[in-house]
């Protein structure tokens, strides 16, 4: 028939269709696989310079047997008694007096060697159960007639590299021998004594200690502190400190030239099962 197709013409058609596919399918393909073969060599070089920096730190760092040798930082906190918002309560007792004295911490910071807190004394408060046996002792009905409760600010110096035993503030009034008079008040000082005498002396990593040995001054009344004397009360003078770290408790010593020596401040740490505030700014 005119126009029909032959067996050989559709082999010729067939053969001719397919090259053009199969040739047109070899370029394609090429066309994909060359850019991924050309992207390769790019991240290689990318990363290259990225990895320098890491092995040269690596490079520098020294043998683990000589590890030790690196310094160490002074932590800001050594204890869980020893921190900001930590509270200790107790009494300040003299020859003829007691008080009520609550601390509340807030800062500390070890590697500065100092700390502050509020301290708030109280005079006026209900009887115990059984009252003192010493004819001497009796409870104030308060500080003064117009201040039952005085709260101070005090700033400490923690006994250490940076501040010795020997008070360096002749506005304190203390000199070296009453420095060492109350020091010896601790039992926990007492091995230390020869060599806290030298003025040169400097208690090494109090941190790793049972004991800290500090010193509190209290600075000026909250909330006014525009008021720096009060009728019939002081704050002028300044206590010395032992607290141990392993129990929380604190021994003081209150020193002032014109009051009554070796006032015996003891506080025990209120339970506060490791919970304190904490802010973050974002």
């Amino acid at each position: 028939m005119p126009g029909a197709l032959t067996l050989d013409d559709h082999e010729g058609y067939l053969s001719s269709s397919s090259g053009e596919i199969s040739e047109s399918t070899s370029h394609d393909s090429m066309d994909t696989v060359r850019p991924q073969n050309e992207e390769e060599p790019r991240q290689e070089e990318e990363l290259r310079p990225s990895s320098k920096p890491l092995q040269e730190e690596y490079e520098n760092l020294p043998p683990p047997s000589d590890i030790h040798r690196l310094p160490r930082m002074i932590p800001l906190l050594t204890s869980s008694f020893l921190r900001p918002f930590s509270k200790f309560r107790g009494q300040q007792q003299s020859d003829k007096q007691v008080y009520q004295v609550e601390v509340e911490l807030k800062y500390v910071d070890m590697a500065e060697s100092s700390l502050c807190g509020f301290l708030k004394i109280e005079g006026k408060h209900p009887l115990p159960p059984n009252p003192p046996i010493h004819p001497l002792i009796h409870l104030t009905a308060g500080l003064t007639a117009d201040h039952p409760t005085l709260t101070t600010f005090f700033e400490g110096e923690i006994i250490g590299p940076k501040y010795t035993f020997q008070t360096r503030h002749p506005s304190w009034g203390a000199t070296d021998k009453t420095d060492m008079q109350h020091w010896a008040r601790f039992p926990a000082w007492r091995p230390l004594a020869k060599q806290a005498k030298k003025p040169d002396f400097h208690f090494k990593n109090p941190t790793q200690r049972e004991n800290i040995f500090m010193r509190w001054k209290e600075s000026f009344l909250v909330p006014d502190h525009r008021v720096r004397e009060i009728s019939g009360a002081s704050f002028e003078g300044f206590y010395y400190i032992c607290f141990n770290q392993v129990s929380g408790d604190i021994n003081g010593i209150y020193f002032h030239a014109k009051s009554e020596k070796f006032q015996q401040l003891e506080l025990k740490h209120v339970p506060d099962w490791g919970c304190y505030p904490a802010m973050e700014f974002r």
